[in-house]
């Protein structure tokens, strides 16, 4: 079995680890103070069956090449087959099998301050979900990567390892979750967002979901690479929730409030510590914050506001309150809705409906007389119009029959003038007369 190695450092890590088969055999080691000076170098004797390198780079900066023994280099992109390399944007995982014994080198961006230390065997720690847990509640739980059993403090981290958390029915008969199976509800950041308070400190802070059917679980937390895989896994029950709501609606809704039922389970919850910070959200932009600040009695009405306009509303919020165990929660209260409809309009009595006829027809008629003259007018204008066009072509046609006639016993006159005119040149003598 092959152990994975870690060391930690509050200032920054380059972390070798050996370990053979028959046993624990550690290889020779670079003291801290000499790293620097030799330049990241380290010796592996001849009885190491597999080493791992963990190596912090400046952020963004290409992963480190590694110098062998013989003078051969390993590359991220370009290794043999007993090499499995992780390059992340702060760091380098590198898993050697059978290394080459000799001195060994790292060149690259390494984090000034690193430093080569022997450590022991890698694992995980999980925080366990604490009981009770309820649907709905606001959890904030943690994890870290331990070696020799400590917490693994190194900046980028968070992007070398995958967490997943999982949650897994445990298929109790009469548990809300019997057919659950096995659903994925989050994961584990060391980025300082969210309710991580502090990113790359080496603790991982879950963001887990509880809106899930109530029953009982096992929580499984995986965190994972290419070279390196750990997961533990927790049973648990995830009870219903102890704070629930209900809206009641009136017997007028459109005249009277509608109501909120709030219901809280006295062996869950203190009452007077319970305080709820709901909203009332509505059409047209409505927007009411409901406060709560303690309750006296396990049931409680809370009369809403009149709403009048017509649409959809819901009510959301949480519920801030002490468990009786004296663990604080913050619960998500699931949403609830109600609609403000507006009635239906009652049928026409038999007068409104003659009313409505004899209105109707009057409409009509006066329509179609409007109609009508419409149409009169517009055949008499047309008329007039046709009319007055076609007398004038008729005088103007009347007027040019008489022009080509005029013209045509003007050129008939002229025609005979001149044929008279030759008939007085024929006649004439143009003799001379003789001398007597």
């Amino acid at each position: 079995m092959i152990f994975f190695k870690f060391s930690y450092h509050l200032c920054g890590f380059i972390i070798v680890t050996a370990l053979s088969y028959s046993g624990l055999v550690l290889a020779d080691i670079v003291p801290a103070q000499q790293a620097g000076e030799l330049k990241n170098r380290f010796r592996i004797d001849h009885l190491v069956d597999s080493m791992t390198l963990i190596v912090q780079r400046q952020f963004g900066s290409g992963a480190v090449i590694i110098v062998l023994p013989d003078g051969s280099k390993l590359f991220s992109k370009r290794h043999p087959d007993n090499v499995v390399w992780i390059d992340g944007l702060s760091g380098d995982i590198i898993t050697i099998n059978d290394p080459l014994p000799g001195p060994w080198q790292l060149i690259g961006h390494v984090v000034e301050g690193s430093i080569i230390k022997k450590v022991s065997e890698l694992g995980i720690w999980v925080e366990e979900l604490p009981q009770p847990l309820y649907q709905g509640e606001r959890l904030k739980v943690t994890a870290h990567l331990l070696a020799d059993k400590q917490r693994l403090r190194m900046p980028g981290l968070d992007y070398l390892f995958n967490w997943t958390a999982k949650f897994t029915s445990g298929h109790q008969a009469g548990d809300e979750n019997f057919t659950a199976g096995t659903r994925v509800v989050g994961t584990y950041k060391d980025n300082g967002e969210g309710l991580d308070e502090r990113p790359d400190d080496g603790v991982f802070t879950s963001t887990i979901t509880l809106n899930h059917p109530w029953g009982q679980y096992h929580l499984s937390v995986k965190a994972d690479n290419d070279v390196f895989e750990r997961e533990v896994t927790y049973p648990f029950v995830l009870s219903p929730m102890p704070i629930d709501i209900a809206v009641i609606e009136p017997d007028d809704p459109l005249h009277e409030p509608w109501t909120l039922l709030i219901q809280a389970k006295l062996d869950h919850v203190v009452l007077n510590e319970t305080y709820l910070d709901l909203e009332l959200v509505g059409p047209a932009g409505l927007q009411l914050p409901l406060v709560i600040r303690g309750l006296s009695e396990a049931e409680t009405e809370l009369t809403l506001p009149k709403v009048t306009d017509f649409g959809s509303y819901r009510i959301k919020g949480t519920a801030v309150s002490t468990l009786v165990s004296g663990r604080e929660v913050v619960l998500t209260l699931p949403e609830h809705f109600f609609n403000l409809i507006e009635p239906p309009v009652p049928p026409p009595s038999a007068e409104e409906l003659a009313a409505v006829a004899a209105k109707k027809a009057a409409i009509e008629e006066k329509k179609a007389k409007e109609q009508a003259v419409f149409w009169i007018i517009t055949v008499n204008i047309s008329l007039l119009f046709f009319g007055s066009l076609a007398l004038l072509i008729w005088r103007k046609y009347s007027n040019l029959k008489e022009a080509l006639a005029a013209t045509q016993l003007r050129l008939e006159r002229e025609k005979l003038a001149q044929e008279d005119t030759s008939v007085e040149l024929d006649e004439i003598d143009l003799t001379m007369p003789e001398d007597e």
